[in-house]
């Protein structure tokens, strides 16, 4: 399992955003099943959406609020189940400025996905025991 972040999404579904080719390349991987079913996160949803209306327009959001909500390949994880150590990952961080979402990621990261993140913020990477992909 591979837990996807936000600016993973928005760079596949926004054709002028700067990591839309890599994020292209990548979701090839993700889609032949290289690191298995994503990890969708209650905030990561909350993120893209947002993102995709203001960027794009409430239609293209619509549409991919949708789209990820049906996908089978996505599994949808409300962020209430690991709120608390999520915070814990928030409170505890050294050195880094992870964002609450973020801090979640990190969180479901490491105790369902096998530590690896679908993701193009540089904030992930260096973390102990995060993988970023694409590398």
């Amino acid at each position: 399992m591979i837990v996807i972040d936000s600016s993973f999404l928005v760079g596949w579904h926004n054709q002028r955003d700067v990591h839309h080719e890599a994020a292209r390349r990548a979701m090839g991987r993700f889609m032949a099943g290289e690191w298995g079913r994503g990890l969708l996160l209650e905030y990561v949803f909350l993120e893209v959406v947002t993102v995709l209306l203001a960027r794009r327009g409430l239609e293209v959001a619509r549409s991919v609020a949708r789209l990820l909500l049906e996908a089978e390949e996505l599994e949808f994880v409300p962020c209430s189940d690991f709120f608390l150590e999520s915070l814990e990952t928030f409170r505890n961080q050294v050195g880094t400025a992870l964002s609450f979402a973020d801090s979640a990621i990190v969180t479901v990261a490491r105790a369902r996905a096998q530590s690896l993140v679908a993701t193009f913020d540089h904030g992930f990477r260096g973390l102990p025991g995060i993988t970023v992909i694409p590398a």
